[in-house]
């Protein structure tokens, strides 16, 4: 399970809270709520401090989002390694 959270702050720049696994279905839903927010063209903060898990298409995902410009807040240092090794 994935809960995903808009936190209140400036609309120009939306941070989503994400707490649990970004697995299967998460990620397809964490990619619906993002892809509106990217494509109005402002930017977008996740904070990844609530995730405990992240599969390899949830890595996909968030590779590239962060090549959309979207900043990822609060890695842990496994998914900080599990992005480094996709850019590899």
């Amino acid at each position: 399970m994935l809960k995903i959270v808009m936190k209140e702050g400036p609309p120009e720049t939306p941070v989503v809270d994400l707490e649990g696994q970004v697995i299967g279905p998460w990620v397809q839903e964490l990619d619906r709520v993002c892809e509106p927010i990217l494509a109005r063209g402002g930017g977008l903060s996740l904070d990844l401090s609530g995730v405990s898990f992240v599969s390899r298409d949830g890595v996909e995902l968030l590779w590239r989002l962060r090549d959309r410009h979207t900043r990822l807040l609060n890695c842990s240092r496994f998914l900080a390694e599990q992005l480094k090794a996709h850019d590899a």
